[in-house]
C-alpha cells in the first residue's frame, strides 16, 4: 500500500473515531504549529497523542477531512485538507452543534509503513 493511501486511511480512521495508534511508529512525534486553538503550538509523543485524541472526541461531535491536494515523495506525504468539525460542547463564541472550519497543511514522514513524524499547520476560520 502506498504511503499516500496510508494517510488517506489514517484520516478516515480519525473521522470514524477509531484508535489510530496502529498507524504510528514507536517513536512517533507530532508537532502542531501555533494556531487559534493552540497559540503556543504543541509537541506530542504517542502518550500525549492518545490523550489529545480522547479530549478531541469529548469536544467534537464529528469531524471530516476533505483532501484538497496530496503529494507523495520518498518517505514524505504532504497533504492540504479542509477540516470541518461539529462541536459537542461550547467553545468561545460557538455553541454545541455549531461547525468549525479550518484549512490544514500536514506533512507525514514515514518509517516503512508507519508514521514517524507529523507536522501540522492549522489555519482555523475565526470563531
Amino acid at each position: 500500500m502506498s504511503r499516500a493511501q496510508i494517510v488517506r486511511n489514517y484520516l478516515k480512521a480519525i473521522e470514524q473515531r477509531k484508535d489510530v495508534a496502529a498507524f504510528y511508529a514507536p517513536d512517533m512525534v507530532q508537532e502542531e504549529f501555533p494556531n487559534l486553538l493552540s497559540p503556543a503550538g504543541a509537541r506530542r509523543e504517542i502518550t500525549e497523542l492518545k490523550a489529545a485524541a480522547t479530549r478531541g472526541r469529548n469536544v467534537m461531535k464529528s469531524e471530516s477531512y476533505e483532501i484538497v491536494s496530496l503529494i507523495e515523495a520518498d518517505d514524505v506525504v504532504a497533504v492540504e485538507i479542509v477540516w470541518r468539525g461539529v462541536l459537542g460542547v461550547a467553545l468561545r463564541s460557538l455553541k454545541p452543534g455549531d461547525e468549525m472550519r479550518a484549512r490544514f497543511a500536514a506533512f507525514f514522514e514515514f518509517e516503512g509503513d508507519k508514521i514517524r513524524r507529523q507536522r501540522n499547520y492549522d489555519c482555523f476560520e475565526p470563531f
